[in-house]
């Protein structure tokens, strides 16, 4: 099982190959345009509506932040960074998915003032609660 650290260098290790600057992270185009091909290119207009979370404006993208996750996981370059996770370890692929679209050095950028779930939502253009989750995470270090 992989370690929050390990997560962290394994989601910004993927920033830095799709050249991410800037929040938000791009993951549907990640997930359409994989580099060094990770995996088959996906259509993302194939999805079915039952797999998007809709309750928030943002939710759909931590749907395709967890589904990236589940690619990463299944990915012969995921697994060369040693990514071993299965696809029933929901609560670490919530984890890994928020490390991808809420990458640590992205946060640490933030001000301190704009460290809040409030402030962090637009920024990532994520959902409240989840931006909550990461910044419990962020605090173990």
């Amino acid at each position: 099982m992989a370690t929050l650290a390990q997560l962290e260098t394994i989601a910004q290790e993927l920033i830095d190959l799709h050249e991410v600057r800037s929040p938000p992270v791009p993951v549907e185009s990640m997930l359409q345009k994989p580099k060094d091909d990770m995996w088959e290119e996906m259509d993302i207009s194939q999805i079915s509506g039952n797999f998007l979370r809709i309750d928030d404006a943002y939710s759909p993208r931590m749907s395709m932040a967890r589904l990236l996750a589940r690619h990463l996981v299944r990915s012969e370059w995921g697994q060369e960074r040693g990514l071993e996770l299965s696809d029933s370890d929901e609560e670490t692929i919530r984890t890994f998915a928020r490390t991808l679209i809420m990458p640590r050095s992205m946060v640490a950028e933030l001000s301190t003032g704009a460290r809040s779930p409030a402030t962090m939502r637009l920024h990532f253009e994520v959902p409240e609660d989840e931006a909550q989750q990461r910044l419990k995470e962020l605090s173990r270090y």
